[in-house]
């Protein structure tokens, strides 16, 4: 941070005042992304970001020392947040910490996506699942196969499988779309076309791995993914969570969990036709709108 940089600065945000601090603090220190820029990141994509995290409870991964810091997984909502964040405390089963409940952050403000901005919290993931107003949990209303590259396979294979999914659920009458995971692989969505959604991909996955023995896996043993994409059904579990599309991903670039066209996922020859860093999902978003879900 330079010497004669305000280490701390009031904003307004709509009707909520937010104190902002080190704003020229590097978080991604190989392309000198400041967490000025992750802020200035989530209030222009806010409006297309935020539709996807109303009503879902989300798991915040922050890195407060930067991408090459340590980071951690945060679900309890921050005790030092501001009186006017909306938070849920919903039941935690199978929680690895043994906690019974969980006091979530829901974001369905502008403010508190700036908020967590500052927290540094990069990475916002979100279950295929909302939760009412009284916090009923509600039956999943997404189905998510999360596609995970084994090396040397890439986001390339990727590619390939999404497109085998896509098969499969057009010849179910359901339509789907894509988004880059913004790290190593893809995810391919859609509307939950059965009420076990889990059961649903994992069918899908088996049967792909089956057809596609040299290509597809659909067991999480990683030795068994070398060269090969790896179908995560499980990823439907209401326990867990999948990065949100447009979050930023903690890598050297600030990479951007891309929604993408299925031209653009058949066209895909090379990793770097589907890398996406927020500058230029700022600018896709500007040209072509929002593409995830349509």
């Amino acid at each position: 941070m330079s010497s004669d940089a305000p280490r701390e600065v009031s904003v307004r945000v709509e009707d909520r005042v937010l104190k902002l601090t080190n704003l020229d603090k590097v978080l991604y220190p190989e392309f000198g992304f400041t967490k000025g820029e992750v802020i200035d990141y989530y209030t222009r994509i806010a409006p297309v970001l935020l539709p996807h995290l109303k009503d879902r409870p989300v798991t915040l991964k922050r890195y407060p020392n930067g991408v090459d810091g340590k980071w951690f997984f945060e679900k309890n909502a921050p005790e030092h947040r501001p009186e006017w964040v909306r938070t849920m405390r919903l039941e935690s089963p199978g929680s690895s910490k043994g906690n019974e409940f969980v006091n979530y952050v829901m974001v369905d403000e502008l403010a508190t996506l700036v908020w967590l901005a500052n927290l540094a919290a990069l990475e916002l993931h979100v279950p295929q699942w909302t939760v009412g107003p009284r916090g009923g949990k509600r039956d999943p209303d997404l189905l998510v196969f999360d596609l995970d590259p084994g090396a040397p396979a890439t986001i390339v294979e990727c590619s390939v499988v999404a497109q085998e999914i896509r098969t499969v659920l057009d010849d179910d009458g359901v339509d789907s779309w894509a988004k880059t995971s913004g790290n190593k692989g893809m995810q391919v969505y859609a509307y939950a076309p059965a009420k076990d959604t889990s059961e649903y991909a994992k069918v899908v996955a088996q049967r792909l791995a089956k057809e596609h023995p040299k290509l597809v896996v659909a067991t999480m043993a990683k030795a068994a993914r070398t060269g090969k994409v790896f179908i995560d059904w499980s990823q439907n579990n209401p326990a867990k969570t999948t990065v949100a599309p447009y979050s930023l991903r903690a890598r050297e670039r600030p990479t951007v969990s891309t929604p993408v066209t299925w031209d653009e996922v058949e066209d895909c020859e090379v990793p770097e036709d589907l890398v996406f860093t927020a500058d230029e999902v700022l600018e896709r978003v500007g040209s072509v709108g929002e593409l995830f879900g349509s």
